[in-house]
């Protein structure tokens, strides 16, 4: 170790050594970055950039190399042979193209090291090719002890290098992998350096042929400084590129496709931001909820483009209605909502409303028809009766419905009298209790379909309750119920066993898929729980995939990323579902280990009739394929939607055009008919 310090501060020209270093440590960092873009590419795009980081690697290796021989004090004349000098640029432009090659296409397998074990020993391979065009008056003498030392730093660090790139455990491993790789140039470098004993012979006499170290050095930075430049440029457009696309994504995905308003998403993001203002206690916020009466009698007489365009017309009129410190989504299908947070009293709030009915209420010309809508208004207010926001928004629709139920266009304030839905609630959360105790919950299931032959290549299984007085309950109204009160995770748990039982009962040996509650996602344990009933059951892990939303991921996004990679580590496939509902998705999928993606039946919906849906359903098998993650899309009802998904490659589907949701005995003929030939999906979803 002393020799390799010795011939570092001893036997270097220190400003030669400064240069190499500094070339080392940018060439590395964008070495490191486009490998990492590369990983995500396909097709030609993928070769393109892999050859761009071979290209960089290699080169960023042989600048380093050559500067800091530049800076060699051999004390004697020296020079490099042209051809072999040749010979060392393009071994180490080969061996880092094919060892990240190896790494990128190996995936999540041991051919990620393997690679980095190429990229190494090539670094080690140009290194001696490198000395062996070193000319000097004299002969060289080598150490084997250190030689071997050169080679076992070069392979140890490159698989560290690629390593840390494919298998992250922190949002700083990128920067590890960058030192990984300067590491691996720079000790492969002087400890080979430190192997060698030049002793100097006046008499010898040098070649001809042999480059003269001013121009080897001229040459080489100039090179290499110009290699930076458009490499940097290069990947600094891409990433450009790539922001825009985002920022794009992200604008389509805060935005209701049919009407331009912000959706539900976006109204969300934006009270949250409100309520965490500093306070005025002179100002309050009401929120405003509200639907369109007689809407629906406008579908049935005219049809859904009738509809449309209804929703379109007063979805631009209300985006002109509103002014500063006022707020306008559309969260459903007719459901809209408003925010105020420059209110002060309570003619604020109802200025806005009727400012808002009178837009709604004015007629609409569609093909020689005049339509004619209206609407009933809820506000709450905070902090009056609302004490949190969360409060705030079911206050509203609470005082929405009351609205409705007086007939006309109405405006409500709420008050407390109107608990009384909040009782019926409480009943419902105690009867599900023990209606899950006396058998009153069943599973329903829904065809999925390979897009091309219509083949059925899975199920759905929907969560129904049979209640002995309410009949058939909307899982609408459950659902939420038992997220508030906490008894998803019992509910849910119930659901995985119950699944996972049936299941194990199959002739044909079908996969499920439960899907998984924020709450359930967020419990340390939930891992351990679904390898207990896998083994009480005897369903081969394999079989079963775990539907997760973005809503379950994001409020504690490491702990969830630990969780999702215990599953993994079970055998246990992952799906992101509702997949574009949340503007963070793109960002998720790059972060998480998704085995699946199933895009939102919102989306799908509009497909025939509206280009911002079509987009983001386009983008998002784009990325998906990118990503190479497989697609499914929800809510298929209709030929032209089969067609949009056929023409842009998306491999499965569900919905309505190939069946509705229904108890086991409508599958029984699938599930233990006759053998497939190979096991296929099928997706449990508590709702």
């Amino acid at each position: 170790m002393f020799r390799v310090f010795s011939c570092i501060f001893v036997e270097h020209d220190l400003r030669y050594i400064a240069s190499a270093v500094l070339i080392c440590v940018i060439g590395s960092f964008l070495t490191i970055r486009l490998f990492s873009r590369a990983r995500r590419g396909s097709g030609i795009e993928k070769v393109i950039w892999l050859f761009l980081a071979g290209f960089m690697g290699g080169s960023t290796t042989w600048t380093t190399h050559f500067l800091a021989m530049l800076g060699y004090l051999s004390g004697g004349q020296a020079g490099y042979e042209p051809a072999q000098t040749l010979l060392s640029f393009m071994i180490a432009v080969a061996t880092a193209t094919i060892g990240l090659s190896i790494a990128s296409y190996g995936g999540r397998s041991l051919l990620a090291e393997a690679g980095g074990m190429v990229m190494g020993l090539g670094i080690a391979a140009m290194h001696y090719t490198g000395m062996a065009a070193y000319e000097v008056q004299g002969s060289i003498d080598w150490d084997r002890r250190y030689v071997i030392a050169s080679l076992i730093f070069a392979g140890l660090f490159g698989v560290l290098t690629t390593n840390r790139v494919v298998r992250p455990v922190t949002h700083f491993c990128k920067y590890s992998s960058v030192l990984a790789m300067i590491l691996a140039i720079a000790t492969t470098h002087f400890t080979a350096m430190g192997a060698i004993d030049v002793v100097l012979d006046p008499r010898a006499v040098m070649q001809n042929e042999v480059v003269p170290p001013v121009v080897l050095g001229f040459g080489v930075l100039s090179l290499m400084l110009i290699l930076l430049a458009l490499t940097a440029a290069t990947y600094l457009i891409d990433a450009r590129t790539t922001q825009a696309a985002v920022e794009q994504y992200r604008r389509l995905s805060l935005h209701d496709a049919l009407t331009g308003l912000a959706n539900r998403a976006a109204f969300n993001e934006q009270l949250a931001d409100i309520a965490m203002r500093p306070a005025d206690l002179a100002s309050r916020i009401a929120v405003l909820s509200f639907d369109l009466n007689r809407f629906k009698e406008v579908n049935d007489v005219h049809g859904h483009a009738a509809g449309d365009e209804v929703l379109r017309r007063i979805g631009g009129r209300l985006a002109q209605a509103v002014g500063e410190g006022e707020f306008i989504a559309r969260v459903g299908g007719d459901e809209f909502v408003a925010l105020k947070h420059l209110y002060y009293k309570r003619s604020d709030a109802m200025t806005l409303a009727n400012r808002l009915l009178v837009e709604i209420c004015k007629p609409i010309e569609w093909n020689g028809n005049t339509l004619t809508v209206g609407s009933s208004v809820g506000i709450a207010l905070y902090p009056e009766e609302a004490k949190t926001i969360d409060d705030l928004v079911a206050q509203a629709d609470v005082a929405m419905y009351r609205a409705k139920q007086s007939g006309g266009s109405m405006v409500c304030f709420y008050d407390s009298s109107m608990d009384q839905a909040a009782r019926e609630r409480n009943a419902l959360a105690m009867d599900m209790r023990s209606g899950l105790v006396a058998g009153q919950f069943e599973l329903y299931y829904q065809r999925q379909n390979d897009t091309f032959s219509e083949e059925v290549v899975g199920f759905e299984v929907l969560l129904r309750w049979n209640h002995p007085t309410r009949g058939l309950v909307n899982p609408g109204e459950f659902i939420p119920i038992a997220e508030r009160t906490g008894f998803i995770v019992e509910l849910g748990e119930w659901v995985l066993r119950s699944a996972c039982l049936e299941a194990a009962t199959w002739k044909n040996p079908f996969g499920i898929a439960v899907n998984v509650a924020a709450q359930q996602l967020a419990d340390p344990r939930f891992p351990t729980k679904v390898r207990d009933i896998l083994n009480e059951t005897g369903l081969s892990a394999d079989r079963l995939e775990l539907e997760i939303t973005e809503s379950g991921i994001i409020g504690d996004h490491q702990r969830a990323l630990q969780i999702v990679r215990h599953l993994k580590s079970l055998g246990v496939k992952i799906a992101m579902d509702d997949y574009g509902t949340g503007y963070s998705s793109l960002s998720t999928l790059m972060s998480f280990p998704f085995d699946k993606i199933k895009i939102d039946r919102t989306f799908v919906d509009g497909l025939s009739n509206n280009e911002q849906s079509a987009a983001i359903v386009r983008s998002t098998l784009i990325l998906a394929s990118s990503l190479h993650i497989p697609v499914l899309a929800e809510g298929v009802e209709t030929d032209a939607h089969i067609a949009f998904l056929r023409k842009e490659g998306c491999m499965q589907v569900q919905g309505y055009l190939f069946g509705k949701p229904g108890p086991r005995a409508g599958i029984e003929h699938i599930v233990n008919g006759e053998a497939r030939d190979e096991s296929t999906p099928v997706v449990a979803k508590v709702a």
